[in-house]
């Protein structure tokens, strides 16, 4: 985790330098909040450290990783408007802060300003990264999209839920990943393969975090627990529930799921007993750890050292391992 945090702290120490005051403030002044209210910084860190596996220079990937990082947190702040979202991390959300108008003009000048970033990398290897940056770009618009159908839809199988996860949160990661990659002239198959082993990743922290949801440590997870079951978020162990609910059970939940008396705790407390007499825990852990396995298989296929790769395995582990 070392060479990761070295890293979280040159995005960091980049992000500073490229802040300036402009005008008109209105516009500026909500982006720079954006980039300063917290965030862990893991995508542009693990595009550097993706171009470090292959031997390439930070210099020449430093612009990318920030490119990534100002569109994360363009998503993040049109997100907040979609879902009239008060707080991100924990503190107002520009949307809160200033109104939805400002919140829609700065989200897209950080847009603008990602592209203008990426722009900059080394022009050998501009065509393919802009490539990549756009088509993950256009496929985390989709996965948004497909999250906000979940909500109204009385139809989502559970490879739709994968695939809508894959869309709005592994993609991402994969195309940081990559890019890092690409810049640092690693082959074809290994570029894709670095790709798949962040795609297959994102998609297993997606379905711990599900996890960690209902049966997360409360003083360490950081949310409330149960916080899906009350919105009825539709989350893999919920639609699984629902695929395998029959007779009583299913009585039961549906009653749980449309009931207007149940107060949040009791409803949190009803559903859980369900889950757990159906075993959704553990086919949620399973499930999990087959896009895990999947991921390191494509880190293992990657001609790198042992040791460089070590990083990524030990970093993946830690996504795993998370407080529950």
């Amino acid at each position: 985790m070392q060479k990761i945090l070295h890293y979280i702290g040159v995005v960091e120490e980049a992000l500073k330098k490229n802040s300036s005051t402009k005008i008109p403030i209105e516009l500026y002044e909500p982006i720079a909040y954006s980039l300063t209210i917290g965030g862990k910084r893991i995508r542009p860190a693990l595009l550097l450290l993706a171009n470090d596996l292959f031997g390439g220079k930070q210099e020449d990937a430093l612009n990318a990783a920030l490119a990534i990082e100002v569109f994360h947190n363009f998503t993040l702040v049109h997100d907040d408007i979609l879902d009239n979202a008060p707080l991100r991390r924990g503190k107002k959300s520009v949307y809160e802060k200033w109104n939805a108008n400002i919140a829609i003009l700065s989200g897209d000048v950080m847009l603008i300003q990602a592209i203008q970033l990426l722009s900059k990398s080394n022009k050998t290897h501009l065509l393919e990264i802009l490539a990549i940056f756009n088509t993950t770009a256009i496929q985390v618009c989709e996965g948004q999209q497909f999250d906000m159908n979940f909500e109204t839809s009385l139809t989502v199988s559970i490879d739709d839920y994968l695939k809508m996860i894959a869309l709005k949160t592994a993609v991402l990661l994969g195309g940081s990943l990559k890019i890092g990659a690409v810049l640092a002239n690693a082959k074809i198959e290994d570029a894709n393969h670095i790709y798949e082993f962040g795609k297959n990743l994102g998609i297993a922290f997606q379905l711990m975090d599900d996890v960690l949801d209902l049966y997360g440590n409360p003083d360490k997870f950081g949310k409330r627990i149960g916080g899906d079951i009350i919105s009825n978020k539709k989350t893999y162990l919920l639609l699984k529930a629902t695929e395998l609910a029959t007779g009583r059970i299913k009585k039961e939940l549906d009653f749980c799921l449309t009931s207007k008396v149940l107060d949040d705790d009791a409803k949190v407390n009803k559903v859980k007993i369900i889950f757990n007499e159906l075993n959704i825990k553990q086919l949620a852990l399973d499930e999990m750890n087959l896009f895990y396995n999947t991921a390191i298989s494509h880190l293992d296929s990657i001609d790198a050292s042992a040791e460089k790769k070590l990083v990524f395995e030990n970093f993946a582990k830690s996504l795993m391992k998370r407080e529950n």
